[in-house]
């Protein structure tokens, strides 16, 4: 059912653009889609299910699609699964997920709304996006005639034929019946929003193109309808690693669970593969801007990462954190390249770990010419600790002072600094 998309010429904004940037993997008909892309504003929808408050950068491939189809005159739907949560998608999962309350969800889906207004123009017009539950059809759904009407359209045979079933399977990992539903339930949500919202294509991750099927499927035989489903690549980092993950954890796309100034961090620390395929993938750059960055060296490719971490920090959190960001690692760049010329005199490590006077090290260090000097710098409020003032000329410096570098630096006055260094 798919088309090559490297073999396709979209006649269309919006397929190419999903072509140019790398957004496409697997498409049920090309061809079909972009003549009706060219006739008519389509409604296209993505699925969420609100197991955080927040989404992140996992997710960040879809939400970019939304933003795209909405630039190119389409109208976007986000799908919150209120209903479908609380069974839990097995797709890629070796154990089910942990079941949430009503209230959690709730409160999940307020949270991850707030990462789209960020990217999306809400509203009753034509191309406005919107937001729907899927709760408000499945809760009413009454089981036996939901069998009778959905069951027939599926077969076990073919169920267990697609990955989210059969990896599970075949690592001999449990599949609840609970489970085995969410992909007959994802088809009957397509079903709805064709119904009530005119929708006519579906895209999401490329582990989703099974689950898809069924949706497209199951709206060609139900109601005679011709819809379609587009998957986008899975993308992961060129160290093999998942997107979505940093060092420290998952990359949040609320700042209320990750702060701006990490978001640009995690941009800014790119792999020199990476940086043109996210340019291509999270910012809204020219493609030939992206093409001069992505072939630059040396120092040039840092500079590149900039603009990655400045232009998705925008998108993400606005201009304004986004410049924020760049200058508060530009200082703290400025501060490490500063204390690394700096002179540096070791002490003894169980000296420190004992206490030394604030004054003895003045004089050990060369700041002051004696401890009576040392002690009147301090009190006039000359002296600094790590870049904070100095107020006790009494005080015991010990291990626990140290900074991030492991080492105390100790300055008098704007222009007299040391590093203090324990072995």
């Amino acid at each position: 059912m798919t088309n090559e998309i490297d073999n396709f010429t979209p006649q269309t904004d919006f397929l190419k653009s999903m072509k140019d940037r790398g957004y496409v993997h697997q498409c049920t008909d090309l061809t079909a889609l972009d003549k009706k892309l060219s006739s008519q504003v389509v409604p296209a929808y993505i699925g969420f299910d609100c197991t955080a408050t927040s989404l992140h950068v996992g997710s960040l491939v879809q939400i970019m699609m939304l933003r795209h189809l909405q630039k190119c005159g389409h109208k976007p739907i986000v799908l919150m699964g209120g209903g479908t949560t609380r069974i839990g998608d097995p797709t890629g999962r070796d154990e089910s997920r942990k079941m949430l309350t009503d209230d959690d969800i709730n409160a999940n889906m307020a949270g991850i709304r707030k990462v789209f207004e960020k990217y999306l123009t809400f509203g009753d017009g034509p191309t406005d996006a919107v937001m729907v539950n899927n709760a408000d059809w499945l809760d009413k759904l009454n089981y036996i005639e939901f069998l009778r009407d959905m069951g027939v359209h599926f077969t076990i045979n073919r169920m267990l034929t697609f990955d989210s079933v059969k990896l599970r399977l075949e690592r001999e990992q449990p599949m609840t019946f609970l489970e085995f539903n969410y992909m007959i339930l994802q088809a009957y949500d397509y079903l709805e929003l064709s119904r009530l919202n005119g929708c006519a294509l579906q895209m999401g991750g490329s582990d989703q193109w099974g689950n898809i099927i069924n949706g497209v499927e199951l709206n060609r035989r139900v109601d005679q309808r011709e819809v379609y489903g587009l998957t986008t690549p899975l993308v992961t980092l060129a160290s093999g690693q998942k997107m979505g993950k940093s060092m420290s954890g998952a990359v949040w796309l609320n700042d209320d669970m990750l702060s701006s100034y990490d978001f640009w961090q995690f941009w800014r620390n790119t792999a020199d593969a990476d940086v043109g395929k996210f340019l291509r993938l999270f910012t809204e750059l020219p493609l030939d801007e992206i093409s001069r960055l992505e072939n630059l060296e040396g120092a040039g490719i840092n500079d590149a990462k900039k603009i990655l971490a400045n232009e998705a920090t925008t998108l993400c959190h606005g201009e304004e954190a986004a410049r924020a960001a760049e200058e508060t690692a530009r200082q703290a760049f400025e501060q490490k390249s500063l204390s690394a010329d700096l002179p540096t005199i070791t002490v003894a490590k169980a000296d420190l770990e004992a206490g030394m006077a604030v004054s003895d090290l003045y004089v050990l260090g060369g700041l002051s010419k004696s401890k009576g000097e040392a002690r009147r710098l301090i009190k006039q409020g000359g002296a600094k600790l790590n870049d904070e003032k100095i107020s006790d000329g009494e005080a015991l410096l010990t291990l626990a002072d140290q900074n991030a570098e492991g080492t105390l630096k100790l300055s008098a006055g704007k222009k007299k600094h040391i590093l203090i260094r324990p072995e």
